[in-house]
Parts: C-alpha cells; sequence; structure tokens
C-alpha cells in the first residue's frame, strides 16, 4: 500500500510541476484550435507501447506522412507507463514542437495531456484510445464497436457450423479504462446476444505479455469446460492463446479470434488456425493524423472526428481484402 502510494505521490508532483511549469512555445496560441505558424516543423506522437506491432505500425505511418508533409516526427514510447508518458509530453512542449499526436496509454491520462498541451497552446490530435475529456484538434479513431461486432458474427457463424453454439466464449480484453476497450466489448457481447450464446470471463490485460495471455488462457479453459472460444482484443499475443489451448489438449475443440493483426495471419487465416480478425488500420490511422494536424497548422478546416473502418477477416474473404491489408493494416505495401 505504502509503494502504491509513493507511485501515485510522484506522478501527482510530476503533474503539478508540469502545470506549474513557464512555458514558452514560438508562435502559442491561446485556442488550442486556432492555427499556429509552422516554421519548427517538428511533430511528437507520444504512443502508449511501441513494443507491440499495432503501435509500431502506426507509428510508421506517422513518420511516412510527416516526411512526405516536411516534418520530423519524433517517436516517444512510454511502455505503457502514465507517468513516463508525462515526462515525454513535458519534453516536447519544452522543446516546442508543432503539434503533437498522441495514442494515449489511457484514455483518463490523455485528457491531462490535453489540458497541458492546450495551456502551451500546443494542437494536439488523438490517434486511437480516445479520452476522457478536453480540448483537441481531431481524434481519429476505428469503429471498435462495428468491428468487434462483425468479427463477432464470423465467430457465431463458425461456432454454430460445429455444433459449438451451446459453448461458451471468453475474452481476453484491452484495459476496459480505454473507450476503444469499452466499445470493442460491447459490439462483441452484441453479436454474442443476438445468437444466444453465453459469455465467460473477461479477463483485463495489464502487463500485455505472453505469460499472462497464456494465464488468462489456461484458467479459463479450467473454469469452463463449455469454453469453446477465446476472443483477444488484441493480437500480438494469440501464440500465447494458442500454447494454452495446445497445452490442454484442446486444439480442435476451442476456437480463437482476434481484434487487429499479425503478419502470420496472412497465412493463419486461410489455414484456419485463427477463425478471423477484426483488422484495424493502424498505418493509415497514423498518416490521417498527421494529415489532421498539417490542416490544422495551415489553417485549413479539420474534422473533429474521423472514423475509419474495421475489416472483418475470414478465410472466405481475406483473398480479396489481401491489397489494403498489406498497406494500411501491416504497413508493408506503403503508399500515401
Amino acid at each position: 500500500m505504502m509503494s502504491l502510494f509513493k507511485s501515485f505521490l510522484g506522478y501527482l508532483i510530476l503533474w503539478m510541476a508540469a502545470i506549474a511549469m513557464p512555458i514558452h512555445v514560438a508562435h502559442a496560441a491561446t485556442d488550442p484550435r486556432s492555427p499556429v505558424n509552422i516554421e519548427n516543423k517538428r511533430i511528437a506522437y507520444l504512443v502508449s507501447d511501441i513494443r507491440i506491432p499495432f503501435w509500431r505500425i502506426m507509428s510508421g505511418g506517422v513518420k511516412r506522412s510527416a516526411n512526405s508533409l516536411g516534418y520530423k516526427a519524433e517517436i516517444y514510447s512510454s511502455d505503457n507507463d502514465p507517468k513516463r508518458e508525462l515526462e515525454f509530453l513535458v519534453g516536447a512542449i519544452k522543446g516546442q514542437v508543432s503539434g503533437i499526436v498522441v495514442s494515449p496509454t489511457t484514455s483518463s491520462a490523455c485528457a491531462t495531456i490535453l489540458k497541458l498541451a492546450n495551456a502551451a497552446g500546443i494542437p494536439v490530435v488523438i490517434a486511437d484510445i480516445g479520452t476522457d475529456g478536453g480540448d483537441y484538434v481531431s481524434y481519429i479513431s476505428s469503429d471498435n464497436r462495428a468491428g468487434a461486432y462483425e468479427i463477432g458474427k464470423v465467430l457465431v457463424e463458425k461456432m454454430r457450423a460445429r455444433g459449438y453454439d451451446k459453448g461458451r466464449v471468453g475474452i481476453i480484453a484491452i484495459p476496459q479504462k480505454r473507450l476503444n476497450g469499452q466499445a470493442r466489448t460491447a459490439g462483441f457481447m452484441r453479436a454474442l446476444d443476438e445468437a444466444g450464446i453465453k459469455g465467460a470471463d473477461i479477463r483485463q490485460q495489464v502487463t500485455f505479455s505472453d505469460e499472462e495471455t497464456y494465464q488468462y488462457s489456461k484458467e479459463m479453459i479450467s473454469k469452463y469446460p463449455d469454453l469453446r472460444a477465446i476472443w483477444l482484443q488484441g493480437s500480438d499475443r494469440y501464440k500465447a492463446a494458442l500454447r494454452a489451448i495446445a497445452d490442454a489438449g484442446k486444439m480442435n475443440e476451442i476456437l480463437l479470434a482476434t481484434f487487429d493483426a499479425e503478419p502470420e495471419f496472412l497465412r493463419l487465416i486461410p489455414q484456419g488456425v485463427l477463425v478471423g480478425a477484426a483488422m484495424q488500420q493502424p498505418y493509415l490511422m497514423g498518416q490521417e493524423a498527421v494529415r489532421a494536424l498539417d490542416g490544422h497548422l495551415k489553417g485549413g478546416e479539420v474534422a473533429k472526428q474521423i472514423q475509419l473502418p474495421v475489416l472483418s477477416v475470414s478465410p472466405e474473404n481475406i483473398g480479396r481484402q489481401m491489397p489494403i491489408i498489406k498497406r494500411n493494416v501491416l504497413g508493408i505495401e506503403r503508399a500515401d
């Protein structure tokens, strides 16, 4: 308890220091929605954890779009640590960047980021996850609810085809403090409810590690003898879930679906190892975030909300969706 208090106190002290810090930003505007001069031509991208492939791909989209528009993109990964994220923000403000793109650790942390950036007159574009409050130029997001609903329907169809519709589905979720996590859960559960399929546990990721996903999967398999599917709200730990299913001797009894994608999915989905994936378009999202920021900095009108579709990919449709998957989902075939 004492260590938790000390951690919170340290975070609070840093936050207060940042607010009190005198900030002198060249060309700062009093209204964060107003255009500013862009002689500095530097953009900071604050990303929650670049070790996760999704964020690494989005960072590639940010860099590509920034380069094409004449900006230098500086990437700061907080490794899912809100305190470190705040330290990077303070550094970006002191460094007088032209603008900030942020994929925050949590929606509540994003509200703090917006407050401090706005006080410094630095415009911010949010790329995914969302915020609990505050002002920003534009929010680039995926239609998480619709994407989760569609992959839920794909899973339901596969379960019915195998006679598994009396079984349960477990969920290994991203943090539900994130708005995108809440939307994914709501969309997916709607698909299950419509089909009359029961849910099992919902376990929230904390460490985002292979060990965590393996343990969550193993516990659900043990607790629910009628478990017939697991849905991961991310993609990068799919091997851990498959390993848990294999170790339980249930490779032909428990299906696996994901949100997002890995390069290996181009092979695993057609083979039926995965029943499908709801694929966001992170490379395109990173590009759109920088384009929105650039448009604002140049005094143009920018949409407050830009929502990109999520691709519902199954063995039946992956072939015709391959070009857009390679370009916008995986950043393999890059195009502006």
